[in-house]
């Protein structure tokens, strides 16, 4: 068992205490009162209510506990739905922690895919990783949950093993597949840099084998063909056996050929939505029925004591209904006591102290590293004029799964971006270009967007038009 809000037990058990003191409080001064007018008033007082202070107590303990959050147990659920297979394979290879797509590529690659599963809600996906060697993480489900967990595991620590094997991937993803009984088209969902120490030969038949069983091939490659260094374990860039520094970079030679073989799909590296991509080619193919078992574990259980709660209150309600409604009225006003109050943040900001509040938002963001964390540091540092803090907080909330959050996210970054190019004259250019790029993808979210249309015009306006084309050799002499 576990609880959403532990904390509140303790407020429970007070609660409780107090509860049952009161009522043991009001029933003494009830005999008295009613003694006060004939002994055999009093007597009958107390006769009367003797089990209530215990059970408004039992009502305040049941409600606190309710509103803690218990969880437990399991439930099982069987999900109907029309639905493609799709089998996402992971890159993470020691050369996916290269930091050249920002924060570095298994990052970059796992937040693509965290999208895509959101955005294939209804379909029935799988997960196989692969270092040296492929080992399947989650069979075929229509419970992105379970996927999203293995997913959540896959961080830059877990790519600790040397070597790269992506035909042994695709095998992987094509058996697979080739076990789905239920649903429609099939598709290999591919994230990598290209780098293996497989031949293009062998790559090319793992992707031919793919053509042949009829699954569709996505290649979504991350990196630069430039490259960069991979950090090592010990803080110092990875070396090879001659003691010179590696540089990965992305082979795009690998991935065309993949992608010819299976005549599949490239996304393309810069695309400003790789996952929208993606989503787009897979709407292409032709979904079928599918069902699927689905377990949940640690379910939400305070509806039971919410009803155990109402029990009691109803056999109160029937004996001494006064008392009773006064338990109900703890109970009502209970909610108002879970609600969170707000943040230090919000309330710096309330009082006109935005310093103040986007100190509180920074503490926040690194203690709890939510986008929305991170989105209200990198707006508070906006607004004070902090850019460097603010792309750093608004890069960050960019990466958010929810897609309200990453548009407002990627319009702050690319106004803060314009704003600071019209102070930073040596680097202006550069970023007015990212202001405009920023801005172009929020746009993409929301195309009705008028501050950010306004701003996209204004960041391309500023920018200084395009160098003449070279004028032809100098033909003019005589002859």
């Amino acid at each position: 068992m576990m609880f959403d809000h532990p904390l509140l037990l303790i407020v429970a058990a007070v609660a409780t205490v107090l509860v049952g003191l009161l009522a043991v409080w009001a029933r003494r001064r009830r005999i008295a009162a009613a003694a006060g007018w004939s002994d055999e008033l009093g007597r009958e007082a107390v006769r009367s209510g003797r089990h209530s202070p215990w059970l408004l107590a039992l009502v305040a303990l049941l409600a606190g506990i309710g509103l803690a959050g218990p969880r437990w147990g399991l439930a099982e659920r069987v999900q109907e739905a029309r639905a493609l297979n799709v089998v996402v394979v992971m890159d993470v290879s020691r050369s996916m922690l290269a930091q050249d797509t920002p924060p570095d590529r298994l990052t970059r690659a796992l937040g693509v895919a965290r999208r895509l599963v959101q955005d294939l809600s209804g379909d029935r996906l799988g997960l196989v990783a692969f270092a040296a060697r492929p080992f399947l993480l989650s069979p075929l489900t229509l419970d992105q949950t379970a996927l999203a967990l293995q997913l959540d595991a896959l961080d830059p620590d877990f790519a600790s093993e040397g070597g790269s094997g992506i035909g042994g991937a695709l095998d992987l993803a094509r058996s697979v597949l080739a076990a789905a009984s239920e649903g429609g088209d099939r598709a290999v969902v591919l994230l990598t840099d290209g780098e293996t120490f497989e031949g293009e030969r062998t790559l090319a038949t793992a992707a031919s084998a793919l053509r042949s069983d009829g699954v569709t091939l996505v290649v979504v490659p991350v990196g630069t063909p430039e490259g960069a260094r991979i950090p090592g374990d010990d803080g110092e860039w990875h070396r090879d056996a001659d003691g010179v520094e590696v540089v990965t970079v992305r082979r795009d030679d690998l991935v065309d050929a993949m992608v010819a073989a299976a005549e599949g799909v490239r996304i393309a590296p810069d695309a400003p939505d790789p996952s929208g991509e993606v989503r787009r080619t897979l709407a292409r193919l032709e979904r079928g029925r599918a069902r699927d078992r689905a377990a949940a574990d640690l379910v939400p259980r305070a509806w039971i004591f919410a009803l155990a709660a109402g029990a009691v209150l109803l056999v109160q309600t029937a004996t001494r209904r006064g008392a009773a409604l006064a338990a109900l009225a703890l109970l009502l006003g209970g909610g108002e006591a879970a609600a969170q109050r707000p943040s230090l943040g919000v309330e710096m900001l309330r009082r006109g102290d935005t310093a103040a509040a986007g100190r509180a938002f920074l503490e926040e963001a690194r203690r709890r590293g939510t986008d929305t964390a991170w989105f209200n540091a990198g707006t508070a540092a906006l607004v004070q004029g902090d850019f460097a803090g603010a792309r750093d907080g608004l890069e960050r909330a960019t990466t958010s799964l929810d897609p309200g959050l990453r548009r407002v996210a990627l319009y702050n970054l690319g106004t803060a971006m314009l704003n600071e190019a019209r102070r930073d004259t040596t680097r202006r250019d550069s970023l007015l270009g990212q202001a405009q790029s920023r801005l172009r993808e929020a746009l993409q979210l929301d195309p009705g967007d008028a501050a950010a249309k306004f701003n996209y015009e204004l960041a391309r306006r500023l920018r200084p038009p395009p160098p003449p084309p070279p004028q032809g050799g100098g033909g003019g002499g005589q002859r």
